[in-house]
């Protein structure tokens, strides 16, 4: 069977463990092989053995032969303080399910052991990448449905007549009694002598992770927001564990959490630290041989990390923001490219020299008020300018040829942006936390869009620039239904593609000024929206005095200018996701314009610059041939 996750009421020994606890003993690998066995125990014995009766004669012997296998496990590994402890839990573990004690004594036993298992052979039981549930839905469909059917009930195709049948990842009472780190070791390890098979070899560690956290949403409802848990209490505790401390409202709140883990709030120093320590287990991983791994962990590093203190940097060196990120993707680039690992090491030094630069910069007690004022203004004026250009370049337009119907489709347009906006942040805020992977990703296909969409506009406004051939226009269609349509989609999107990373930067910068500097930050906001629309006003008013060619001609050009910036925003958005590669060359960064020193980014807009080239020339080869005919 395809999917790992068989914890049904049956294990069967795993008889290979017996023949190789040599191999075993590795530390991490034996390890957790061991604490694979204990989530088994405290998950499956309580539904085993009821009010001291066996419920499931066959199961419970297996548990008992379960536990002759895990005794040699703890034997096998390498000596420690804690081993003879250990050793004596075992026992002890295996005493009181001889003597068929309450399930629950024997879940909580399972789960100390394990956690004193985990601290002595250093076995971390927390992922380094937040875990992505969205990541784990598709892979959850290619390796998992087929067997536990799409709704995780065990009712899959392939799952029929199989003995014991696919388990019921819906059943929360089971699902209550496993951590989310158990859920991630059984997808790698699998279960001996079943048809569920480890994927260790199929899946990284990072798509394990997400995997299983979208694997605990299936016993997780909606609840009201509350205190987040940390990252480490979300991998390696059991929602029943929270039951028993806190009461059932915190363990619901848990297992939505852990479904839908959101990024922990760290200050700027630890966010510089995260991406250090997290770059050092991206190298180890290459060390390792898991280029796969590697590759994610410098990504996540740079995601969780160093992406969200940028704006802080930019106001305070912005060469050093620039030069700090070149390095991070310099060995991010190394670990794709194949690099031999003293190569890569290499560029991580230089990497991790450049973000010591960067947090000594960053090492302050807060902001001081002008530059929180001023911060606050340049997030919002330079994230806000290129959508208040497109808005006002359109209404303009509509407004010089009296197409009102089309102006409140395009107020329709951005007035959505903006509750769409605010609807998901409050959705990242209070049930789900939206990783950076998935805000880069929706930022560069946004502008990618974006791109199209202002190019298709430019050129039309073009074709359109001579009062004769509008008038046409106007007799022939007028703005019809699908002409508001595409207003208000580029306007919807001009607007909605700015909100996150401002949401974002602003988030940062809020924790950085601190409370005395909260008040500068609102202040810089409110010039900085003064401004924008001061901005569009100016352009508004000033375009009623231009004639119609003059007019059509200015936006023209301003919408293809702006076409050639999103395709460089894009493609470095895509970059900073991971989904798109680096390639360095010499050239100069304009970051307002979106050139960047890459070599994809270039090649996006040249793209852009030839598209432009091709549908101008069309243009001017369709009007000259007008004239000859006139």
């Amino acid at each position: 069977m395809t999917f790992v996750l068989r914890f049904c009421s049956w294990l069967l020994v795993p008889v290979l463990a017996l023949c190789s606890l040599a191999v075993m003993a590795e530390p991490i690998e034996g390890a957790a092989q061991a604490l694979h066995l204990l989530g088994y125990l405290g998950a499956d014995y309580p539904t085993t053995v009821v009010n001291g009766q066996v419920i499931d004669s066959g199961e419970y012997r297996e548990q008992l032969e379960f536990l002759t296998v895990l005794q040699g496990l703890i034997v096998a590994l390498p000596a420690r303080s804690e081993q003879a402890e250990l050793e004596q839990g075992v026992a002890s573990l295996r005493q009181g399910i001889e003597q068929r004690v309450e399930g629950s004594q024997v879940a909580q036993q399972a789960r100390q052991l394990a956690a004193t298992l985990a601290t002595a052979y250093g076995v971390s039981q927390t992922p380094a990448i937040t875990p992505d549930p969205i990541r784990g839905a598709p892979l959850f469909a290619q390796h998992c449905s087929v067997c536990h059917g799409d709704s995780g009930a065990g009712d899959g195709p392939a799952g029929i007549g199989l003995e014991p049948p696919p388990a019921n990842l819906r059943d929360l009472a089971r699902l209550n009694r496993l951590s989310l780190y158990d859920l991630f070791n059984s997808i790698g390890l699998g279960i001996d002598g079943t048809d569920m098979a480890a994927f260790a070899d199929q899946l990284d560690e990072r798509q394990r992770w997400d995997l299983a956290s979208y694997i605990a949403g299936f016993s997780a409802e909606p609840v009201t927001a509350g205190e987040p848990f940390s990252m480490a209490t979300l991998a390696g505790t059991t929602p029943d564990e929270v039951a028993a401390a806190q009461g059932d409202e915190a363990a619901a709140r848990f297992r939505i959490q852990r479904a839908q883990p959101p990024v922990q709030q760290r200050g700027p120093l630890q966010l510089i630290e995260h991406t250090r320590a997290t770059l050092e287990q991206s190298l180890a991983a290459y060390r390792a041989g898991d280029h796969e791994q590697a590759y994610d962990l410098s990504v996540g590093a740079y995601l969780e990390g160093f992406e969200l203190v940028e704006s802080a940097l930019d106001n305070l060196d912005s060469v050093q923001r620039k030069t700090t990120e070149r390095a991070l993707m310099a060995y991010r680039q190394a670990l794709q490219d194949g690099l031999s690992v003293p190569q890569a090491a290499q560029r991580l030094e230089q990497a991790k020299a450049e973000l010591a630069a960067s947090a000594a910069l960053l090492d302050s007690d807060g902001l001081s008020d002008s530059l929180s004022f001023f911060s606050s203004l340049l997030i919002l004026l330079r994230e806000g300018l290129e959508a208040i250009l497109v808005l006002a370049a359109i209404l303009a337009f509509l407004r010089n040829t009296g197409q009102q119907q089309a102006v409140r489709s395009v107020h329709i347009g951005w007035g959505l942006a903006l509750l769409a906006g605010a609807g998901t942040w409050a959705l990242a805020a209070y049930l789900i936390d939206v990783s950076g992977a998935q805000r880069e990703l929706l930022e560069g296909v946004t502008a990618l869009f974006a791109s199209v969409m202002v190019l298709w506009l430019g050129v039309w406004m073009h074709d359109r620039r001579h009062a004769a051939a509008w008038q046409d226009y106007i007799k022939s269609s007028l703005v019809g239904g699908g002409g508001r349509f595409g207003f208000a989609v580029l306007a919807f999107f001009s607007v909605y593609r700015e909100l996150f990373e401002v949401i974002l930067f602003y988030e940062t910068l809020w924790l950085q000024a601190g409370p005395q500097g909260h008040g500068m930050v609102l202040a810089g906001a409110a010039a900085a929206l003064v401004l924008l629309l001061g901005l569009a006003w100016v352009i508004l008013r000033g375009s009623r005095k231009l004639p119609l060619a003059t007019f059509f001609g200015v936006n023209a050009v301003l919408l293809c200018v702006l076409s050639v910036v999103f395709a460089g925003h894009g493609v470095a958005a895509l970059q900073e996701a991971g989904v798109l590669g680096t390639r360095p060359v010499a050239f100069f960064e304009f970051d307002w314009l979106g050139i960047h020193d890459d070599a994809y980014s270039l090649a996006a807009q040249a793209t852009a610059l030839a598209a432009i080239a091709l549908l101008y020339g069309r243009s001017w080869l369709g009007e000259r041939r007008r004239l000859s005919q006139a």
